[in-house]
């Protein structure tokens, strides 16, 4: 169970932001950046896509990825609450896309180590996909925030108001913490370093102040998630519950 459940996490996670993301499909600032939000929405759900699979094969019970993805309500997410976050304006996007991505692209390098031979083999595929979203979103934020006086200060108040939502991204759940144990999962107390490390430099070249360490928001993990999820998951379950075992 709690390798299901670990795999649920990162699956949640790359499926709610790939659905938040493709919010932006024909409403980008410019043709070029909507392209971009597009294909990696559409890498995030085919990671998703690769997780849930193998989610099914470990749970055993005959579901499917349509399933998992479909048939679920919220507090059978396992998300983190950072993902879940509305748009906002294109700095908010790119902010939540940020952090999700630094956190991304170590938990990938780090899951291709793992013992367990089919994560290894998601996280080698996965990590070349996510080494262009980190790149994508770091030359953002320093291109938004040193740029305007009007995108600095869009971007540090959307760093404000997202940075409570990054602590989760290092809180070890039970399965995080048995996976680890196990030689399966990460460690998220290394991770956590790398992030900081990436964020901190980034935040200097694009000078944006890094808030103070605050309370930070979690739960998503255990199910605990904000009021935005019901509005993705109705958005995003609509036609499956609407027509159940409808096929294109």
């Amino acid at each position: 169970m709690n390798l299901y459940n670990y795999i649920l996490q990162q699956a949640d996670n790359t499926l709610i932001l790939g659905q938040r993301l493709s919010e932006w499909c024909g409403h980008g600032p410019v043709l070029e950046q909507d392209i971009a939000l597009t294909n990696i929405a559409l890498d995030l759900i085919g990671q998703a896509r690769s997780l849930y699979q193998y989610a099914t094969e470990i749970e055993g019970k005959g579901r499917t990825e349509d399933d998992l993805a479909f048939l679920r309500d919220v507090w059978d997410f396992k998300n983190i609450q950072l993902v879940e976050q509305a748009n906002g304006h294109f700095g908010t996007t790119l902010v939540r896309q940020f952090f999700f991505d630094v956190f991304n692209f170590h938990f990938y390098r780090a899951l291709q180590n793992s013992k367990d031979e089919t994560l290894a083999a998601i996280a080698v595929k996965s990590l070349k996909e996510v080494t262009y979203h980190h790149r994508y979103s770091s030359e953002w934020i320093i291109r938004l925030g040193d740029g305007t006086e009007e995108s600095h200060q869009k971007v540090q108040g959307a760093v404000n108001d997202l940075w409570m939502f990054t602590g989760e991204l290092f809180v070890p759940s039970t399965a995080d913490q048995a996976m680890l144990e196990a030689g399966i999962g990460v460690d998220l107390e290394k991770i956590k370093q790398l992030w900081m490390e990436k964020v901190t430099a980034v935040f200097q070249e694009a000078t944006i102040r890094k808030p103070e360490d605050t309370w930070m928001q979690k739960g998503g993990k255990e199910g605990k998630h904000t009021e935005h999820l019901g509005f993705i998951l109705a958005d995003m379950q609509f036609l499956q519950r609407a027509y159940p075992g409808a096929k294109w």
